[in-house]
């Protein structure tokens, strides 16, 4: 169980620290990237900048490696307290190419990132200029010195940020440039000096919360802003909505109560054959479907995201993720998935028990495999892409030891003990009817009753009620903000599921009224294509709503977004199953027995 000791370690850490007037305060480089590109980050110190002759590395949670960070120890000098004008940092020397490298980075918009005792400190490497038509002005320059403004509060620092404000820009030009204050050309090759200032300024507020001062900072723009209105305009639709679906559907069985069970005597058995509607399939209704094992490994896989979900957001409201953990959701998903393993081997395999599966072995490895096999084909596909182009989000090798380590140690076995104890406590399938050898003919359906139609109406309204929601969810995964309101997430969570649910049944039984029985399929697929409809809100978001581009970043969002919809999809599959078989099993129970 080692794995699972150091997973869980990595989920807590960013204690207080405590300074006296004059200790060091270490600042850490961590990384570099495109400003549009968030996930497509760089080493510092692959530009050619200041650096120390021996580079000493930051010891790494799980979280921090997986967001891509990779700190390391920087030249900055800062003691707590005190103040420190233009002091020297390093004298470069760089060449056409390097010249050349670092132009090319600025004209990219690439920021870096400095972590502060956990407080990050961005920044852009340089500064670009476009102006005029004829002529037309394009002008380079490279940030020489950076001012570092830091508040504090008694013995712990609050707030960190850099300025160039008062700064002018290094030119680089085509070529290495010419000579301008404080830069020398020499045989093809560029002088610079690299300066910073440190300036120290009180603040008042408790280091508890200093991370609602990060948050309102706005290096990046926000888009975050109160969406209280959207949210209750969901919430108003939804309820309309669900309203609308259960009264239709209790007065429409109303109704159809009193017609079956007009002058009927013994079970369902004995029926009156002549009706027709979904009394008259009541003994097919629960014939059991084909792919039973994809089936119930389907159910299995969607319990366990849905377990993890919840675990996911209960703990963002007990307030253990915050901007100064870095990477600690990232911990916190993979130890959860490890351990809801069981959630879905137990639901998998006791489903499949009842409605007598045989090959229940076969149905724990399905189990097991049917999203982690996606995940690690994705993952390597992706993961080659970053290592090829020299990214920090290639992850090393041994964390990617701890991860398979984290899966073969715990996820699997813990599948295993979960389908095992499933089949011996799984009892006999709860059916009200009996069902008959030979299944009856299905009539010819109209076109409403496809099963694509019903795949474009479940999957689309369950969307719509997250839409609004959804914007701020890829803003704060593929952008950089800092997501905070989970107690509307936990709202629009709970509205997801009901709808899904509710949308389940009312296609289910407009599926039985046709005479069709072949609902145990249909209704994975009805709700489940909400997948369907994120994957394609994820390429409008592509292409409308951010700024990304190149090889690096379109292979990772398009990549993870491909496994967000398969998520969607078996969670989502899983709640509207499970709805519909409780609608089935109650409608048929209530059909009176004089």
């Amino acid at each position: 169980m080692a794995p699972l000791r150091v997973l869980v370690l990595c989920l807590f850490s960013g204690w207080a620290a405590g300074y006296k007037q004059g200790d060091n305060v270490t600042l850490y480089v961590n990384k570099v990237g495109p400003y549009h590109n968030p996930h497509e980050t760089y080493h510092y110190y692959t530009l050619p900048v200041c650096r120390p002759d021996k580079v000493h590395h930051k010891s790494l949670s799980l979280g921090e490696v997986l967001d891509g960070d990779r700190m390391a120890e920087s030249l900055y000098h800062i003691r707590f307290r005190e103040n420190v004008e233009k002091k020297l940092l390093c004298h470069l020397t760089l060449s056409e190419k390097q010249v050349d490298e670092l132009r090319e980075a600025i004209e990219e918009l690439y920021y870096f990132e400095f972590i502060l005792d956990e407080i990050p400190i961005w920044g852009f490497v340089g500064y670009i200029e476009e102006s005029g038509f004829l002529p037309h002005s394009h002008k380079v320059g490279l940030w020489t010195h950076l001012d570092f403004n830091i508040e504090y509060n008694g013995d712990s620092v609050i707030f960190a940020n850099v300025s160039v404000k008062d700064v002018k820009p290094v030119p680089l030009e085509e070529g290495a440039g010419s000579a301008v204050g404080g830069v020398g050309v020499g045989g093809g090759s560029l002088k610079v000096t690299h300066t910073y200032s440190v300036h120290w300024f009180e603040s008042t507020l408790p280091h508890s919360r200093r991370s609602e001062r990060l948050r309102d900072y706005s290096f990046f723009p926000k888009t975050l802003e109160i969406h209280w209105l959207s949210i209750i305009n969901s919430l108003v639709l939804v309820v309309l909505l669900l309203g609308f679906v259960i009264i239709i559907l209790m007065r429409v069985l109303k109704n159809d109560f009193a017609r079956y069970n007009v002058e009927e005597e013994g079970g369902c058995d004995d029926l009156d054959q002549g009706d027709n509607g979904w009394k008259i399939i009541h003994t097919d209704v629960f014939r059991f479907p084909p792919l039973k094992s994809l089936l119930c490994a389907v159910l299995g896989v969607g319990a366990q995201f849905l377990t993890l979900a919840t675990g996911i957001i209960f703990m963002a409201l007990l307030g253990m993720f915050n901007v100064h953990r870095h990477g600690a959701i990232n911990s916190a998903a993979i130890v959860l998935y490890a351990l809801t393993s069981c959630v879905s081997g137990y639901v998998s395999c006791s489903f499949y028990t009842q409605i007598n599966g045989q090959r229940w072995v076969w149905n724990i490895i399905l189990t097991s495999s049917l999203f982690s096999a996606p995940l690690f084909l994705t993952w390597s596909v992706v993961n080659s892409v970053h290592w090829y182009s020299g990214s920090t989000q290639a992850l090393p090798a041994t964390t990617v030891l701890l991860l398979l380590g984290a899966w073969v140690l715990v996820g699997f076995p813990l599948t295993v003990i979960g389908g095992i104890v499933g089949k011996n406590r799984a009892g006999s399938f709860q059916a009200p009817c009996r069902t008959r050898n030979i299944p009856r003919q299905i009539p010819t359906q109209p076109w409403y009753k496809h099963a694509v139609v019903h795949m474009a109406i479940g999957g689309f309204l369950p969307f719509s009620a997250i839409s609004v929601e959804l914007y701020y969810i890829f803003a704060t995964v593929w952008g950089r903000e800092h997501y905070t309101l989970y107690g509307i997430l936990l709202c629009v969570f709970a509205i997801l599921l009901s709808v899904g649910a509710c949308i389940s049944v009312a296609l289910t039984y407009f599926l039985l009224s046709g005479e069709d029985y072949r609902w145990w399929w249909r209704s994975v697929l009805s709700t489940g294509s909400t997948g369907l409809f994120i994957f394609v809100y994820s390429v409008f978001y592509y292409r409308n709503r951010s700024s990304m581009s190149g090889l690096v970043q379109s292979t990772e969002f398009f990549g993870y977004s491909l496994l967000t919809a398969l998520v969607f999809s078996l969670m989502l599959g899983s709640v509207s199953f499970w709805s519909s078989l409780a609608f089935i099993r109650y409608i048929y129970r209530s059909l009176k027995m004089d």
